[in-house]
């Protein structure tokens, strides 16, 4: 799909089709190849895949949620029993937070 590698006898729209593509492609290298856009691009695929595919059980503050000075996370109880974690150092990059038991999903505000 490089421009500089186009055949002389490619159709006109073509080309346009191909450029298209590569650029594409390029937009695509310059997230997945930076460690951290590529962080933040699969967290938001991770985020878009929960939100399609998980119910959501409740939106709460990370301030409503159960300090754990030990193991320095924060919980909340699901109904069914089990937990919703996240870890301080996950704070600013999770919205999201599934069950570690069911398939109920939070979102953090």
């Amino acid at each position: 799909y490089h421009p500089d590698k186009q055949k002389v006898d490619v159709p006109a729209g073509e080309v346009e089709k191909r450029v298209q593509r590569f650029i594409e492609i390029d937009q695509a290298w310059k997230i997945l190849g930076n460690e951290e856009t590529k962080k933040e691009y699969d967290l938001q695929q991770r985020e878009d895949n929960l939100t399609k595919e998980w119910p959501l059980h409740a939106q709460i503050y990370l301030e409503d949620m159960s300090w754990n000075e030990d193991e320095q996370c924060y919980t909340f109880s699901c109904r069914c029993g089990g937990n919703y974690t996240v870890f301080k150092s996950e704070t600013k990059d999770v919205s999201l937070v599934c069950c570690d038991t069911c398939s109920l999903v939070i979102e953090i505000l």
